[in-house]
């Protein structure tokens, strides 16, 4: 065991003790509250370190109890995997940071913590595993947490919500597992390096590419990809806004993340039937988003739309699966992994001060909290793409490959679900902000002497977003050399199988 065996496995570990932790000190909600903060800071140092590993040294992994691949358990991080565990424990820093002024001692006391930090481990788990049956197990592992804090609190609304994203989450892991089973079946094994040769060797097409739908349906499904996506805007506004952030910004991306892995490793999109098949869903994702998020009238429901949106945009670089497209396809998951987050963090504000989430009934916010109001105004801008902001120069990537691809349409429906989305967010800040919803500036509630402490991990990602935005050109490099892994998976293979193959 090296440095680097620990490295790759430690935002994993870390996770998983501190829910334990957390667990013994269970009638200590402050002291889990500073157990997760610890444990998510040391989580980001690990995953930083683990990025610059893999920049510099390729693809590493860890095989369990000495077993190599394909025979043991291993996990295997690219660039990709390794960027994803980053942004992962810095969504889980922040949310934690905000949820601690956010959120009653009795709240956090029913488990907020650690069923957080078990959340973030079947996160981390996901994006860090080489093998498919434990891509399984860490999707349930992330499940039990995310369901855990999705009823948190017990309302009628949120059991509702509860029931719709239990669901068709179960359902997708059925079919997951089904799949999985038939995979092994038919190869002998479950390690995704492996199979990237094995798969290609099947005789039979037609049993292949049956998995590979069961595939793309489960993982479609977890994504909230056209026309599975229902689930989201119905579940994701009825938890308190420091648990529909941290969804936003980290379950999709895990469902994304899972088709990307599976559809340029395992089943690469070019040589399935399902190239085209993707396009369409990509712009039906994209239009159903901005459709949806402009004819909302409760905020949350909105910034819900805006997420079904933005699964759009990443998986037309999963569909047209050229180097360029990829490229825009992961500069677009880690732009939504934060501007997700910090939009459901400023409504969870906005909501504070106005006391309601209708928009109609948060005129006159601007005269109340001017300061606030900018900050809102950013996070709006950098969700529907206006330079200089985060979400505008993976569009224009997007839109480059979709034209280099032949496929103006794309191109076009991508500009037209940005122009939907800018539209849909100034309505929303021209009601909430601008119009005079009561003749008094809005009162905050009893909690607005907090306001201040909440904009604080909001206004981080905001700073993140202006600086990706300004200096959009080492986070294209970055992306352009985790795409270029996906497109070349050879050195993930050596590295998983080494001289196993």
């Amino acid at each position: 065991m090296t440095l680097t065996d620990w490295t790759v496995v430690l935002p994993v570990a870390l996770a998983l003790g501190g829910t334990a932790l957390c667990a013994v000190f269970w009638w200590r909600p402050v002291i889990q509250s500073a157990i997760g903060i610890v444990i998510t800071l040391l989580m980001l140092v690990s995953a930083g370190v683990l990025v610059c590993t893999v920049a510099t040294e390729g693809p590493q992994t860890m095989a369990m109890s000495g077993w190599p691949g394909p025979f043991g358990i291993v996990f295997a991080v690219d660039l990709l995997g390794a960027g994803l565990a980053f942004v992962t424990a810095l969504v889980g820093l922040l949310i934690l940071i905000y949820n601690f002024g956010d959120q009653s001692s009795d709240y956090r006391r029913v488990g907020y913590t650690p069923l957080l930090l078990a959340m973030l481990a079947g996160v981390s788990g996901a994006f860090l595993t080489g093998d498919i049956f434990n891509l399984y197990v860490w999707f349930e592992v992330l499940i039990i947490g995310s369901f855990g804090l999705l009823i948190l609190g017990g309302k009628k609304a949120q059991l509702d919500g509860a029931i719709k994203y239990a669901t068709l989450n179960l359902l997708a892991t059925t079919f997951f597992l089904i799949a999985t089973g038939l995979l092994y079946g038919l190869t002998g094994t479950l390690n995704m390096a492996d199979l990237a040769s094995k798969v290609a060797a099947v005789d039979n097409r037609a049993l292949v590419n049956v998995v590979a739908a069961l595939y793309l349906l489960a993982f479609g499904m977890k994504a909230a990809a056209f026309p599975l996506f229902f689930w989201l805007p119905a579940s994701y506004h009825t938890p308190k806004p420091g648990v529909s952030a941290v969804f936003a910004g980290l379950l999709t991306k895990v469902g994304v993340y899972a088709l990307y892995r599976v559809f340029t490793l395992i089943f690469p999109a070019s040589d399935t039937i399902f190239a085209d098949l993707l396009i369409w869903i990509a712009g039906a994702t994209i239009l159903a988003g901005g459709l949806g998020a402009i004819a909302q009238t409760d905020i949350r429901r909105l910034v819900a739309f805006t997420v079904v949106g933005g699964i759009g945009y990443m998986l037309v670089g999963l569909a047209l699966q050229s180097p360029l497209a990829l490229t825009g396809g992961l500069f677009y998951i880690f732009h939504s992994m934060l501007i997700s987050t910090a939009l459901f963090l400023a409504v969870g504000i906005a909501g504070r001060l106005g006391g309601s989430y209708d928009i109609a009934k948060l005129g006159g916010l601007y005269r109340a909290r001017p300061a606030f109001a900018m900050m809102f105004l950013v996070v709006l801008f950098a969700v529907a793409g206006v330079p200089p902001f985060s979400g505008f120069w993976p569009k224009v990537v997007l839109v480059q490959a979709s034209l280099a691809a032949d496929a103006p349409w794309l191109a076009g429906v991508i500009l037209v679900g940005g122009f939907l989305t800018l539209v849909a967010v100034a309505r929303a800040f021209a009601a909430a902000f601008w119009d005079n919803g009561e003749e008094e500036p809005p009162r905050a509630t009893h909690y607005g002497d907090r306001v201040g402490a909440l904009m604080l991990p909001t206004l981080v990602i905001i700073g993140l977003s202006v600086l990706m935005g300004l200096a959009a050109e080492p986070v294209v490099q970055l992306a352009g050399q985790a795409a270029a892994g996906l497109s070349d998976p050879s050195a993930y293979i050596e590295a998983v199988l080494g001289g196993s193959e």
